[in-house]
C-alpha cells in the first residue's frame, strides 16, 4: 500500500480546516508501521483514508497496484473486503451473532467456501476454540478483542489496520492481545498499520511515524520486540 501527497480538508464554521496535509508513506508486505501523535493530530483520519473508509481531498492511496482512493464506494468496499482486516478499540462485534458467526460474517460476504471451518480454526488460533458459541455479552473485553482478531485474520488479509486495539483493555489483556497481534503479523506476513497513543505498543512495530497538526513527522526505525 502507498499513499502519495494525501490531504483532507473539511468545511467548518469559520471556513476550511485542513485535517491532513501532504502525507506520503509506503507499507510493504509484512511491514509493521505505528502511527502516533496527540489527540486531534489526524491519526484516525489518516487511517480512514488509508483504508478507503473515506476519500482524500487531494493525493491518492494505492492498494495492490490499484488507485484505491479513486474508486466508487462499492469498488473500495470490494478491495477492502478482499485485502484488508480491521481491529478497533471497541471491538465492533455484532451482538446477536456468536463468536463463530462474527468470524464467519466477512467470509460469507466475500462468498468464501468453508466459512465455518475457517472461523473455528482462527478462534482456536487466538485461544477461543471452546467459546465458539458464546455471544459477545458472554465474553470478557479481552476475549471480544481476540474474536475481532480472529475475524480480521480469517479473510487472509494482506494488510491489517488496528486502531487503538488495546485501548479498552486492562494491562494483562492488552499485553495478551498485543502479543497475538504481532505474532500473527509475523507468522502470516500480513502488513500492519497500527494507530496508538501507547509508545510501548508503537515500539513493537518496525517503523513509527508521528502526526502533529495533520503533518507527518520523521519516520523512525525502532527496535522490534514483537514482529
Amino acid at each position: 500500500m502507498s499513499a502519495r501527497n494525501l490531504s483532507k480538508r473539511v468545511q467548518g464554521p469559520e471556513g476550511g480546516l485542513d485535517l491532513l496535509q501532504d502525507i506520503t508513506l509506503n507499507v510493504n508486505a509484512g511491514d509493521s508501521l505505528a502511527i502516533t501523535g496527540p489527540s486531534g493530530s489526524g491519526k484516525s483520519t489518516l487511517l480512514s483514508l488509508l483504508a478507503g473508509l473515506d476519500v482524500p481531498s487531494g493525493g491518492d492511496v494505492s492498494l495492490q497496484g490499484k488507485v484505491f482512493s479513486d474508486g466508487s464506494e462499492d469498488e473500495r468496499a470490494r478491495l477492502r473486503g478482499e485485502h484488508c482486516g480491521f481491529v478497533f478499540q471497541h471491538f465492533q462485534l455484532v451482538a446477536d451473532l456468536t463468536a463463530e458467526e462474527n468470524v464467519m460474517l466477512p467470509l460469507e460476504i466475500l462468498g468464501r467456501d468453508g466459512a465455518r471451518k475457517t472461523a473455528r480454526h482462527w478462534l482456536g488460533q487466538v485461544g477461543l476454540g471452546k467459546r465458539c458459541h458464546h455471544f459477545p455479552a458472554q465474553l470478557s473485553g479481552g476475549e471480544q478483542q481476540r474474536v475481532a482478531l480472529a475475524r480480521a485474520f480469517a479473510v487472509s488479509p494482506s494488510l491489517l489496520f488496528a486502531d487503538e486495539p488495546t485501548g479498552s483493555l486492562d494491562y494483562a489483556n492488552g499485553e495478551h492481545v498485543a502479543d497475538l497481534l504481532f505474532s500473527l503479523n509475523r507468522e502470516q506476513g500480513t502488513a500492519l498499520v497500527l494507530v496508538t497513543h501507547d509508545q510501548t505498543l508503537a515500539s513493537r512495530c518496525a517503523r513509527s511515524v508521528s502526526l502533529v497538526e495533520g503533518r507527518l513527522g520523521d519516520s523512525l526505525n525502532v527496535p522490534s520486540n514483537g514482529a
